[in-house]
């Protein structure tokens, strides 16, 4: 374009009057600069919706994955870039600063995006248990870091094994070549989409399982486990999960990796490989991804240790898990392993135990026990069933329960703070602590306060009874769960009822308002992850499946152990509130560093001094600069070249508000020589439309304001400099049109809230589109929030797409016929005009109802 540039200036330095080869040369110019206009005006459409999108998930309330990071960072970036060429394409070497601040900005953003470096080569492959110590949990995980600092450390009794570390698995994976294909697989497939999350996990898992074992790895791991041998016999072997991160305060993954018990020296290989591919299973998949946990930094460690045949089983919290005001120690057993426990096959043995000296049994609860887990002779588990009287007795003496809560307390001391312990009691007595990690405790709510309410007493009790496992309340349709696929088409906000709770169902729980189960237990894994995603959990319920119907309303009180038909909104109050599953997690740290280079907008004022390109900080700024000087750039093209058919126009109206016109193309019916044009001239079909809108009904002026509706509107004034223009600013008064015959673009300031208009209204339907972007106002952050979902709702009976983002509104409409496209641009001309201002009432609802009723009955009105 540099030569245009030249023949322009040459052009207009002489006096004398241009040849129509002259203007024919400028047309063409100008449909250039219109070009990369409009190419940048996509751009930066994409760009802000793509922000939004951040912003939104910042928020913590959906789950996200590193994938939706890095994939946003892309788009934003190239949108970004595109904003940033087509610029300097129209107005070439005025912006070129911009080229190093997206550079100096990206170069801030890559750190949260890098993968961090793999321990350094050499590091063992396999780590004997006598060896082990809690600071070495980034080579053997959590899981086995505690186990040993519990043997070598406290000296209690654990059983004998070795761990295969963190290097050994990224020797397994580096080995086989599989961080590509593992990474492409992922970034192929919406994680978000639980059924293409199903695939994903069965080809990643199939990958893994189907690898070999490098002769490196399987010599260390052979060895290791020929040294647990004694006199050359056979020893069997517990193989557990211990992936970084795993067991770790707030994120345990409880139950969501595999283990394989009572293994035999030569199926270790392969086990080993089974746990390793259970990284891919489907509930850890979801669980990570709930959780905010990144793939990349989940390495597989796994604890090899010999199998104790329990005699009992079970576990032990330091303190109760559902009341953090209860010190006493809870202890769940049943008869054989503990596994059926954990897994909530069977409903354990409860006993109570007191903290303080002398530390006694308070409270025992002995089940009936029909049957228990045990391991086969020579390799493998079999659930044998059990007859007569030991099916009623106490699967613990009270000297085992006491024993077992001094060794929890003895745990909680020495890690300080409350502990979940999984433990066996060998065939002579012994107690074995078999696993340890800390306790998700929850309070107590406010609910039970509730259920004496008048309203309670008038609602129906579908259930009385079971065991609160995780407190709180909440309501939702029934999801009756016995099968996978029935986990994978979860609805949200529903209530999940099964007949166990089988950690496998813990992939719903992101979903899950609440959780109904028939058999199951406080200590079982599905329990302690709905403790963790703060979702209210009643086990025990008789008959659950039968009780109750697929879709049918509840509200389960689990604090109250109480279910009750419909919403009982006296127990909902105040308890129904966003879960931030996300915070704190990698991946959202990760999103986090980002967006803070990204979303915030820092250059507010067009007519400051600081609106410069050196000052753009951030991504945002560099779009808002480019956008302002993109349309400045437009309108004075033609003042700078004297292009009379190309000027900027102002419209001769009666409303008391500036409005100008820029003609890109053929929006005038002739050309206009004067400083003004006249609506007669205007033959752009959507700013027609947008003008009826605007002049169908005059505005009555703003709305009457309470007094905090004023002190809000004045204390936002005069604390956020931002909005404050200045008496002097054009931006405060003039609004922008750029047409042609079948495009506008509207830029309107009306006081301090922004419009955008971006409409093509064409014969030809699918090129036919409407985008509105709706922000701003002089109240504070509840006012404003009102307003937005105040025209969301007007808009969206209507068929526009709406998006709302804090006080951001994006509305969208595509691919219908003209006279329909016409009929929404008058609505929106119509709403940016009587929106003013109304953002001040939204505290008064009586207000608010007024002003809805008044606008639909307009629009209606305008429409018909």
């Amino acid at each position: 374009m540099g030569h245009v540039f030249n023949f322009i200036r040459s052009l207009f330095s002489k006096k004398e009057e241009t040849t129509p080869a002259d203007v024919e040369e400028l047309r063409n110019a100008f449909k250039e600069r219109y070009h990369h206009f409009k190419l940048l005006l996509s751009a930066n459409n994409k760009a802000l919706e793509i922000m939004a999108e951040m912003e939104a998930a910042l928020k913590g309330t959906y789950p996200f994955g590193m994938t939706f990071v890095r994939s946003r960072l892309t788009l934003v970036s190239a949108s970004v870039w595109q904003i940033t060429r087509h610029l300097n394409e129209l107005a070439p070497g005025k912006y070129e600063v911009l080229y190093d601040r997206f550079k100096e900005i990206h170069i801030k953003i890559n750190p949260f995006i890098r993968i961090k470096p793999e321990t350094p080569s050499g590091a063992p492959l396999v780590i004997p248990m006598a060896s082990v110590t809690k600071e070495m949990a980034d080579e053997v995980g959590s899981k086995m870091a505690n186990i040993g600092e519990i043997r070598n450390r406290l000296r209690l009794s654990v059983a004998d094994g070795f761990v295969i570390t963190a290097e050994g698995y990224r020797r397994f994976i580096s080995f086989n070549e599989l961080e590509t294909e593992i990474a492409r697989l992922i970034q192929a497939t919406p994680i978000a989409d639980v059924q293409r999350r199903y695939g994903l996990s069965a080809d990643l898992q199939q990958l893994i399982i189907r690898a070999q074992i490098p002769p490196d790895l399987e010599a260390a791991m052979n060895s290791a486990y020929r040294s647990l041998r004694e006199e050359g016999t056979d020893v069997r072997v517990a193989m557990r999960s211990s992936a970084l991160g795993e067991d770790v305060a707030g994120t345990s993954f409880a139950g969501q990796y595999r283990s394989e018990l009572n293994v035999s020296g030569e199926n270790i290989l392969q086990a080993y490989k089974e746990i390793v591919a259970s990284k891919y299973s489907l509930p850890a998949m979801t669980y990570r991804f709930n959780r905010g946990i990144r793939d990349e930094d989940v390495a597989m460690c796994v604890g090899c240790m010999r199998m104790v045949e329990a005699r009992s089983g079970g576990v032990a919290y330091s303190r109760n898990p559902v009341n953090i005001r209860d010190d006493a120690v809870f202890i769940n057993s049943a008869w054989g392993l503990p596994k059926s426990v954990v897994d909530g096959t069977v409903v354990p043995d409860l006993f109570i135990v007191s903290r303080d000296e002398p530390v006694r049994v308070l409270k025992k609860q002995i089940q009936s026990k029909s049957s228990e887990l045990v391991c086969l002779p020579g390799e493998g588990l079999e659930r044998m069933t059990l007859k007569g009287e030991v099916c009623g007795e106490a699967s613990l003496s009270d000297p085992e329960a006491v024993e077992l809560a001094r060794v929890a307390i003895r745990l909680e001391t020495y890690y300080g703070g409350p502990q979940d312990v999984e433990w066996a009691v060998d065939p002579v007595g012994d107690v074995v602590i078999l696993q340890c990690r800390t306790l998700t405790q929850k309070a107590p709510s406010d609910a039970a306060d509730a259920s004496s309410g008048v309203e309670n007493s008038r609602a129906e009790v579908l259930y009385t009874g079971g065991l609160s496992v995780s407190p709180g309340v909440a309501a939702g349709k029934v999801s009756i769960v016995r099968k996978d696929m029935d986990a994978l088409t979860f609805p949200e906000d529903a209530v999940l009822v099964a007949e166990q709770g089988l950690p496998r169902w813990a992939s719903t729980l992101n979903r899950a308002a609440a959780v109904v189960i028939q058999q199951g237990s406080m200590a079982g894994h599905l329990a302690n992850v709905a403790r963790e995603f703060d979702v209210p959990g009643l086990f025990g319920v008789e008959n659950a499946t039968g009780r109750f119907h697929e879709g049918q309303l509840i509200t389960v009180d689990a604090d109250g152990q109480t279910i009750y038909a419909g919403r009982v909104e006296a127990l909902l109050r105040g308890h129904e509130t966003p879960r931030h599953l996300m915070k704190d997690s990698p991946v959202y740290n990760a999103l986090k560093g980002v967006a803070q280079y990204v979303t915030p907008l820092n250059l507010l004022d067009p007519d400051s001094v600081a609106f410069r390109p050196k000052n753009c900080e951030t991504f945002h700024d560099i779009t808002r600069f480019s956008h302002e000087k993109a349309v400045h750039e437009m309108f004075q093209f033609g003042k700078s070249h004297r292009f009379p058919e190309r000027s900027a126009k102002q419209l001769f109206c009666d409303v008391p508000m500036q409005w100008f016109v820029l003609n890109l193309d053929d929006g005038f019916k002739e050309e206009v020589s004067g400083k003004y044009v006249k609506l007669d001239n205007i033959v752009s079909i959507p700013m027609r439309a947008l003008w009826e809108g605007i002049i169908a009904t005059p505005w009555g002026g703003p709305p009457p304001v309470d007094g905090k509706g004023f002190l809000s509107v004045m204390f936002q004034a005069t604390t956020n400099r931002a909005l404050n223009t200045g008496v002097r600013s054009a931006y405060a008064n003039r609004n922008y049109f750029m047409i042609s015959r079948h495009y506008v673009s509207l830029n309107s300031r009306f006081g301090f809230h922004f419009s955008i208009v971006e409409a093509m209204v064409s014969e030809r339907v699918n090129e036919n589109y409407i985008n509105f972007q709706f922000k701003g106002g002089a109240a504070d952050l509840e006012r404003r929030l009102g307003r937005v979902h105040f025209v969301r709702e007007i808009l969206e009976p209507h068929g526009f797409r709406v998006t709302v983002r804090s006080d951001t509104l994006i509305a969208r409409l595509e691919n219908h016929e003209a006279d329909v496209m016409k009929a929404r641009l008058k609505m929106l001309g119509y709403l940016i005009i009587h929106t003013r201002q109304l953002d001040m009432v939204m505290a008064n609802p009586s207000m608010v109802d007024h002003y809805r009723s008044k606008m639909i009955k307009e629009i209606t009105a305008l429409l018909d």
